[in-house]
């Protein structure tokens, strides 16, 4: 096992390092746009953004290790996000070139490569959860357009999304069959955006109604009735989480921070067994994220297609986030009661561990899929 960089990829590392010391902005100053949109011209003048993209599709046409160098670099330095749309750069523009027809990808990359679009995504309906087999929004088919009916739910950015990536269903006796993906512009009659507020009132989850909402034919990516796959591609890049491990090395270091600066029997909480040892734990699972996304990073590098292993970060990183929460709201005492980051956090929880599928629905794939265990 080697983990070791090539002279050629250490150098674009310090390309990174490099650009990131010219134009990373200071984080006082990040609530203005055009401080942001300065940033993101600089990236789309280096074809950073959709950066392992095919150069034909307009994307910089790096190596998969180079785009993991490039998200490293960024995160460590605490740098704005590579482009304006999550959703649509990690897993809406790979589907469109892996899935899409020519007119779909005229259509829709440009936008997401200049930061000109907002996708959201619509899986989880009420009653079904993370259990996308058994989805009951419907699209049927008349004529030159489908007619899509039914409900989605937590699906975030709904309410400043321009698109909607999303898996209808298109045959009722075929759980995974009967399937298919769709893309919606959000301003289509009869669709209508509920929100779902959290715990500290900050609003990016919705729910999403569909009453008889009319989707050109030429809106389907892929296959009719392969909706499964598309959207199993989708989600494997979302879970891979290599970039998620180094944030969750700076909240680990934010959470020493803290047990330095709190006191434990007479001395500092840093110093306590106690803490010592449940930091210790937090550090050993990161590891085990980073180590199991460069897992993941050498299967893409081997030219294997997404796998179920990429379930494994995801269902590391829920609870590791609440108890790394937990335990800082035990630091702060009385402090606790008071607004500010680690509060927020605690109550802040639920997208990470409902987003991209639940921790149970995870531990289903990794036992059925991977260990070969009896299907639940």
């Amino acid at each position: 096992m080697d983990f070791n960089f090539t002279p050629a990829e250490e150098a674009f590392r310090q390309e990174v390092r490099d650009f990131i010391a010219e134009h990373n902005p200071p984080k006082e100053g990040r609530d203005k746009p055009e401080v942001i949109a300065a940033w993101h011209r600089a990236l789309v003048e280096k074809k950073w953004i959709g950066f392992a993209w095919p150069k034909e599709t307009g994307g910089g046409g790096g190596s998969v290790i180079e785009q993991f160098i490039l998200k490293e670099e960024m995160g460590a330095a605490e740098a704005p996000g590579l482009g304006t749309d999550f959703m649509g750069l990690q897993w809406v523009g790979p589907a469109v070139i892996r899935h899409g027809t020519d007119a779909q990808k005229e259509r829709f990359l440009p936008d997401l490569l200049n930061c000109k679009s907002i996708w959201c995504t619509g899986y989880s309906e009420p009653d079904t959860g993370s259990d996308l087999a058994s989805i009951k929004t419907r699209a049927i088919r008349d004529g030159d357009e489908y007619v899509v009916t039914g409900q989605k739910i937590w699906t975030t950015l709904a309410h400043k999304a321009e698109w909607i990536f999303m898996i209808v269903r298109t045959e009722s006796t075929d759980r995974y069959g009967g399937t298919t993906c769709i893309l919606i512009d959000m301003k289509s009659a009869g669709i209508e955006v509920s929100p779902i507020p959290n715990l500290i009132d900050v609003h990016s989850f919705n729910q999403v109604f569909f009453n008889e909402v009319r989707v050109p034919v030429e809106n389907r990516l892929g296959n009719e009735g392969e909706g499964w796959k598309v959207v199993m591609g989708a989600l494997a890049n979302e879970r891979s989480g290599i970039s998620e491990a180094t944030g969750m090395l700076q909240q680990l270091e934010a959470l020493k921070n803290l047990a330095r600066k709190s006191s434990c029997g007479g001395r500092t909480a840093l110093e306590d067994p106690t803490v010592r040892r449940q930091i210790a734990r937090f550090e050993c699972r990161i590891s085990a994220m980073r180590l199991n996304g460069m897992r993941h990073l050498t299967s893409q590098l081997q030219g294997k297609p997404p796998s179920s292993e990429t379930s494994l970060n995801k269902w590391l990183r829920g609870p590791l986030e609440i108890e790394m929460s937990d335990i800082a709201m035990g630091l702060l005492g009385s402090e606790a009661a008071e607004s500010g980051k680690w509060q927020r956090d605690s109550l802040n929880f639920h997208g990470t561990v409902i987003g991209g599928g639940t921790p149970n629905i995870q531990r289903n794939i990794i036992s059925e899929r991977i260990l070969g265990l009896p299907k639940d």
